[in-house]
C-alpha cells in the first residue's frame, strides 16, 4: 500500500537524480554493505549448522538477523561518509542560490550528496530503535542530542543545527535546501533547545527558531525566517500568537496535582507569575535605592 507523502517519516534526502551515472555510487553503496552480512550468515552457518539436531540455529537466528542488520546499517554509514569525504575534496558543500542546470556544480554535487545518503538513511530509519537515526545524522553532519525527536517527520542530513530536547511532529519538513523554480536554496537551518515543531510543518531553508518556541500545526517558514525565543507562532508565514508560557519558572506540573479545571489552572499559574514578577522588581527597586544611599553618604 503506497504512503502519502505529508504521512511518511524519517531522514529527508531529496531524489533529485541530475545525472544518471550517479546511480552506480548508489548501487555499489548497497552492494559493499551488503557483503558483510552475507560473511556472517556464512560464518554463523558454519558455526551452529549440526543436521542432525538444528535446534540451535533457528533458535538463535532471529537475534543474529538483528546483529546482522545492525552491521549493514554502520557499514552503510562507514562507506557513505568515506564517499562523501571524497565528493568534498572537489567540491566542498557551500550554502547560497545556485543555478538549477546540470552545468551548475553545486547543484550537480548536492544531487550527487543526496543519492549517497538515501541508501543509510532509508536503512537506519527501518530500525525499530531511534538511536540509529540519530548516530546517522551525527555522522552525515547534522549537530543534533540523543534527547531530540526527529523520526516522525521528514528532517534534511545537512546543514542543519538542533539544540536539546527538540520535538519534530508528525509529517514535518524540516528542510536547509529547497528548489523554487530554476534556483536551488541552500541555507542552514538552526532549531535551538526546547522546541516543538507540530504536525505538518514546513521549515524552509536558513529558518532560525530560537529556544523555547511552539510552531503550531500546519504553519510554515520563509527562507531565513527568525522567530524569536519563547513565543508561540501560527500560519503561514508564521507570525507570533503568543507567549510561551509552558517553559518559564514556574513549576505548573505542581499545579495540575491539585487543580484539574483548564481555566482555573492558567488563572492560578498567572497569579503566581505576576507574584513573582511583582517580588523581582521590588528587589530591584530595593537594591537601586540602597545603592542610591550608599553614593550620596559618600
Amino acid at each position: 500500500m503506497s504512503v502519502p507523502n505529508s504521512m511518511r517519516v524519517g531522514p529527508f534526502c531529496a531524489t533529485v537524480l541530475v545525472k544518471k551515472k550517479y546511480l552506480i555510487a548508489y548501487i555499489f553503496l548497497i552492494w559493499i554493505s551488503i557483503l558483510p552480512a552475507i560473511l556472517e550468515i556464512w560464518w554463523y552457518w558454519q558455526m551452529l549448522w549440526h543436521e542432525p539436531r538444528p535446534l540451535h540455529f533457528y533458535v538463535f537466528l532471529p537475534l543474529y538477523l538483528l546483529v546482522i542488520y545492525v552491521t549493514t546499517v554502520f557499514a552503510a554509514i562507514f562507506f557513505a561518509k568515506i564517499m562523501l569525504m571524497v565528493t568534498r575534496i572537489f567540491h566542498k558543500p557551500r550554502e547560497g542560490v545556485f543555478l538549477r542546470d546540470s552545468s551548475d556544480r553545486d547543484y550537480r554535487y548536492w544531487s550527487l550528496r543526496n543519492t549517497i545518503k538515501k541508501w543509510p538513511t532509508w536503512l537506519t530509519h527501518k530500525f525499530p530503535f531511534p538511536f540509529l537515526d540519530n548516530i546517522g545524522f551525527k555522522m552525515f553532519g547534522v549537530k543534533t542530542k540523543f534527547s531530540n525527536s526527529l523520526f516522525e517527520g521528514w528532517v534534511d542530513t545537512e546543514f542543519i543545527e538542533f539544540g536539546k530536547n527538540v520535538v519534530i511532529g508528525q509529517g514535518a519538513i524540516v528542510q536547509s535546501s529547497v528548489i523554487i523554480g530554476n534556483f536551488l536554496i541552500i541555507r542552514k537551518t538552526v532549531i535551538e533547545e526546547n522546541v516543538r515543531v507540530g504536525a505538518h510543518v514546513i521549515i524552509m531553508p536558513g529558518t532560525h527558531i530560537g529556544k523555547n518556541c511552539i510552531l503550531n500545526t500546519w504553519s510554515s517558514t520563509m527562507v531565513g525566517q527568525e522567530l524569536e525565543e519563547g513565543w508561540i507562532y501560527n500560519g503561514g508565514p508564521a507570525k507570533k500568537f503568543k507567549r510561551n508560557r509552558f517553559f518559564e519558572d514556574i513549576p505548573i506540573e505542581k499545579l495540575t496535582k491539585t487543580i484539574g479545571d483548564m481555566g482555573e489552572l492558567l488563572k492560578k499559574y498567572d497569579d503566581q507569575r505576576v507574584a513573582r514578577v511583582t517580588k523581582k522588581r521590588r528587589s530591584l527597586k530595593r537594591k537601586d535605592k540602597e545603592e542610591k544611599d550608599t553614593e550620596e553618604s559618600e
